[in-house]
């Protein structure tokens, strides 16, 4: 028996496969220059620096922000949101913080969030979601700010149902209240727009190896002008500039980026924005918005008994992550096993890293959901392909009585 072709679903977790230009950088990099920007007034580093440089225009330039300086390179998204967390919040530790985000966010901003509620003068408040279509009403946000609220942090897209927020409500809130608002944009930016001035977002953080593209250990935070002078940094060391002072500096990036560089990563990271500008994220997003149709249009019109679809049953606020279950998989895992060994389709099964976002779909005391994941690379034959799968594992369920 030919074994099935092999479908790379799990785009949510990290992007596959990777633009060509991407390993080509990265390759070019280590083979010509392969030294560290900043460190040095030799042309390899000049070089490097140069190339950092060129990725954080890239990066401005792709979600409308208003100075490159401003972005700020971090190992991953976690990193990001622990730098914006935690910046805002120590700042000004002495008076009481109240803290906003919603059942559906991930660990990455739950964890930070419960960390810092340890101490009596720091509380938070997380806003429930719809739970048939995981979107959350920004009006239960504004109900939800206090006079000692100092930041919202929510998610833009849903790793777990793939509902998509309506993030410029939210932001106008915040901004109406005086509020920071801080952005994960994880399963979104580079394949959906943002815009972080007209969505009123004061820090977005993002992965630089989901939708940008980029290899892992890439990631970075987006400070809007002005914010910084309402943050503390978390770590400090060495930066290659003003290295006379034994305190860290008080200019951007310099200010937030202590240590060495990845410059290889964020080489690939650069090659990847560069990419996505060249095809522009209107295409990209077009792109993807067609197969999720196709997706739930192929599933719809299917004889798919026992299946359960989590998230907006529409492709409106959705971006490309499904969770489903099928009765008679009381494991994920098991549902996950049967795509792959049968039709080649990889998924992720568990908790997705979000246990608030599986209790309010109620699929936390089940062990989670099977998620299938889109990426630029996927087609619509594939699309068909998982469906297909689904429906006949559906199929055979039932057929068994289960």
């Amino acid at each position: 028996m030919t074994a099935p072709r092999r479908i790379y679903m799990d785009n949510a977790a990290t992007s596959f496969p990777k633009p060509p230009a991407v390993h080509e950088a990265m390759a070019q990099y280590a083979a010509e220059l392969g030294a560290s920007p900043g460190r040095g007034s030799y042309r390899e580093s000049v070089e490097a620096g140069k190339l950092l440089d060129r990725c954080r225009q890239r990066i401005n330039t792709l979600i409308g922000g208003a100075d490159p300086d401003h972005v700020v390179f971090t190992l991953n998204c976690t990193d990001a949101l622990n730098h914006a967390i935690r910046g805002i919040v120590w700042a000004d530790a002495s008076r009481p913080r109240h803290l906003i985000t919603t059942d559906l966010d991930h660990n990455s901003i739950l964890r930070p969030f419960n960390a810092l509620c340890r101490h009596d003068h720091i509380s938070q408040t997380r806003v429930p979601v719809d739970p048939r279509t995981g979107l959350v009403d920004p009006d239960d946000i504004r109900r939800a700010i206090t006079p000692h609220t100092c930041l919202i942090a929510t998610l833009h897209g849903s790793n777990v149902t793939g509902a998509v927020q309506d993030i410029a409500a939210i932001g106008a809130i915040a901004r109406d209240h005086d509020v920071l608002y801080c952005v994960d944009a994880a399963q979104t930016l580079g394949h959906t727009p943002v815009d972080v001035d007209a969505m009123h977002i004061d820090l977005l953080a993002a992965p630089g190896h989901k939708g940008l593209l980029g290899p892992l250990g890439t990631g970075f935070l987006y400070i809007r002008p002005g914010v910084e002078r309402h943050m503390t940094t978390i770590r400090e060391g060495g930066t290659g500039s003003v290295s006379e002072l034994d305190t860290q500096p008080d200019f951007m990036p310099d200010r937030f980026e202590p240590g060495s560089h990845n410059t290889i990563g964020i080489v690939g990271l650069d090659a990847g924005v560069g990419h996505i500008l060249a095809e522009s994220v209107d295409t990209l997003h077009a792109h993807e918005q067609r197969l999720v149709r196709l997706f739930l249009d192929a599933l719809d019109a299917a004889d798919t008994p026992g299946l359960h679809l989590y998230g907006p049953p529409t492709p409106d606020h959705r971006c490309g992550v499904f969770s489903i279950r099928i009765d008679g998989y009381d494991a994920p895992v098991d549902l996950s096993a049967a795509l792959e060994a049968d039709f080649g389709v990889l998924t992720r099964s568990g908790l997705h890293c979000a246990p608030g976002a599986h209790a309010t779909i109620g699929t936390a005391s089940l062990g989670g959901t099977t998620r299938l994941s889109f990426g630029p690379y996927l087609t619509d034959d594939d699309v068909r392909h998982a469906a297909d799968a689904i429906a006949s594992l559906c199929r055979l369920k039932a057929t068994a009585g289960v």
